[in-house]
């Protein structure tokens, strides 16, 4: 059945197109993700779907009786509402009377002898009965439960920020509709609450349209791609994983045909400029097309953000981490915490929602001071601190001010001095965009710009909190990219698995009372070593049946790799080879330079160093290889 056909829908913010000449249909069961650089128009396109923002031009057309529920990226709230009650903020018949019988039941309850609203209510719970609306009050609380909301009827103003936006998820999720229209769903929720989400998204029998940078998230849910890219609209089959796919196919054959059109084109302008013999002999039809071909826009290749920035030099002492305590009040959020962070650290930092985990980089970032215990911080220390609120942005600067505010010019890694209006055009701010006050980007440009000021201060450890909310794909592929390299420590407080993966080489995860308990590798390695929640109670063993072994005693897991190991292992014969290559430049130079007795001494300490890089390297390709028999044997 199909809900919704779009056709020719467009949108202009003044001169800046967002989407235009876009068609497309949404059908029963689809789950559509849709992707696209920051600031081209994402969230506007689902408001404009929802009828929240009127199109420029073109036209939704909509099925018989559709349903339609929508959480916006930033939700608004009445104030002086409880939890439960925002939830049934929705306009539905069965959301009003449950609005109505819950203001019912608290007038009872304050006017116990009044009999003319008990007869109300009376009414009213038996119009619940008949809506089956039970059911619906009973599965709001259980997605409250299921989002870290446990007081159904506290006051919204006593919320967080991130509590907030799970209710008006548990809103979004709770109210009947036949296409659930959210945007970033998984923001301000922790990895357990994104699992959740997962599995209940899947099961969800209406169509689903939403934005979200989360990979793992797309890959799991979705069965259709839409990817806005400069304006126009490409329409995928399959999931995120086959959206990698088809778009690399698809990017393919536009350089082809680029390329064939340029050929062409060429030919072409050779017989024009031949002159008047050749015009008399070939007609009119061959210099038309020649001029069709020149009309002809080039296909635009893809803008791509290049995150190349420089840091400060970092000496032996890094941050000292001991005996460290931090509570309010009676609760305790670090009990006795302790750890030296080392030069190159990449640890990743998970926990439940207000359990700790920003606290913890504010002792380190000396936002906060601890109760007890010591951090001592290093000399040449300079910390970059990306915080999960950019809300000390000044929204009346403009972008190329606020960058200025940080520094001028910067340094990349390969010693270039680039202007901070360089800088903003890698990062995907052209020059018309950087004289535009902060306050009419979108919340994912602001976010960029944030993180662009931060590695403009050319920071040697970078603490990260929530670093991949309202950031696109691309820019998260490029910042992954970037911290692989980076040359300094850093750590990243996150609820993007897939984020986690690709970064962290340690987890440290907060656990019950302010314990943090480290576990190596990243978020999926975590999930396997991770004691089990709950003892497993195995069945008693029928009369004549053999007994089970030990329940206690878990069955031997292969042993698999870690997404660094398999990177690694993918890589690791062709960086043997260029080890190689340069010993054998160097051997070579070492037998032209002679009697030149200092360049001698460079070359030799040049060699000994290839040497211990190469043994360091065949001892790991040794051990990568062992691994991979193991795994193909199902060691």
């Amino acid at each position: 059945m199909n809900l919704l056909s779009i056709e020719n829908l467009a949108k202009n913010y003044g001169e800046r197109v967002l989407f235009e000449q876009v068609s497309l249909g949404v059908d029963e069961g689809q789950k559509i993700g849709l992707i696209g650089v920051n600031g081209t128009g994402k969230s506007t396109f689902l408001k404009v779907v929802a009828g929240i923002e009127p199109a420029d031009a073109g036209k939704i057309i909509w099925g018989s009786n559709v349903r339609v529920g929508y959480l916006p990226q930033n939700p608004d709230f009445n104030v002086d509402s409880t939890v439960l009650a925002q939830v049934f903020a929705g306009d539905s018949p069965v959301l009003r009377l449950i609005q109505e019988y819950e203001s019912a039941l608290d007038q009872a309850q304050r006017h116990p002898a009044d009999a003319q609203r008990q007869q109300q209510l009376i009414r009213l719970s038996q119009q619940m009965d008949a809506q089956n609306a039970w059911q619906l009050e009973s599965d709001a609380k259980t997605i409250l439960s299921k989002l870290g909301i446990a007081d159904f009827a506290a006051p919204i103003l006593s919320l967080s920020g991130g509590q907030r936006k799970r209710v008006a998820l548990a809103g979004a999720l709770v109210n009947p509709c036949d296409l659930l229209i959210l945007d970033e769903p998984t923001n301000h929720i922790d990895n357990e609450m994104v699992a959740w989400l997962e599995q209940y998204l899947q099961s969800f029998r209406g169509a689903l349209l939403m934005v979200t940078h989360d990979r793992y998230f797309l890959d799991r849910v979705t069965n259709r791609m839409i990817e806005i890219d400069q304006g126009r609209l490409y329409m995928y089959s399959g999931n995120y994983a086959d959206f990698l796919e088809s778009k690399a196919n698809r990017e393919e054959l536009q350089e082809s045909m680029e390329r064939k059109r340029q050929s062409l084109l060429r030919s072409e302008l050779a017989w024009i400029r031949r002159g008047a013999q050749a015009r008399s002999t070939k007609q009119k039809a061959r210099i038309e097309r020649f001029e069709k071909l020149s009309e002809q826009p080039a296909e635009r290749p893809d803008v791509k953000l290049e995150m190349e920035v420089g840091a400060a030099r970092l000496g032996r002492k890094i941050i000292e981490l001991d005996h460290l305590h931090k509570a309010f009040g009676d609760r305790i959020l670090i009990r006795d915490f302790n750890y030296h962070l080392l030069r190159n650290d990449r640890v990743g930092i998970i926990g439940s929602n207000g359990c700790g985990k920003s606290t913890l980089l504010n002792l380190i970032a000396g936002r906060l001071t601890a109760d007890s215990g010591t951090v001592v911080i290093g000399q040449t220390v300079k910390i970059g601190y990306f915080s999960q609120e950019n809300s000390e942005m000044a929204e009346s600067l403009r972008v190329i001010d606020y960058i200025k505010e940080e520094a001028n010019f910067i340094v990349s890694m390969d010693g270039e001095t680039i202007s901070a209006s360089q800088m903003l055009e890698r990062f995907l701010f052209p020059p018309a965009l950087q004289w535009t006050p902060i306050a009419k980007l979108s919340g994912g440009e602001k976010r960029r710009l944030y993180l662009l000021r931060i590695l403009m201060g050319s920071p040697n450890i970078l603490l990260l909190d929530e670093p991949t909310n309202d950031l696109d794909i691309q820019t998260l592929s490029i910042l992954e990219d970037y911290l692989e390299d980076f040359p300094g420590a850093v750590v990243a407080v996150s609820h993007d698995r897939y984020f986690l993966d690709r970064v962290a080489e340690k987890t440290f995860v907060f656990e019950n009372s302010g314990d943090i308990r480290q576990y190596p590798g990243g978020y999926s390695d975590y999930l396997e070593k991770r004691p089990p929640q709950e003892a497993t109670v195995s069945p008693k063993p029928r009369n004549g049946e053999a007994k089970p072994a030990a329940a206690t005693v878990e069955a031997k897991r292969p042993r698999k790799f870690t997404f660094k190991e398999q990177r690694e292992y993918e890589q690791i014969d062709a960086v043997i080879a260029a080890v190689e290559k340069q010993l054998q430049e160097v051997s070579a130079a070492i037998d032209a330079a002679g009697s030149d007795f200092e360049s001698l001494q460079k070359l030799v300490r040049s060699q000994t160093d290839l040497n211990q890089e190469l043994d360091r390297l065949l001892d790991r390709w040794t051990y990568l290889n062992e691994l991979a028999e193991e795994m193909a044997n199902g060691q």
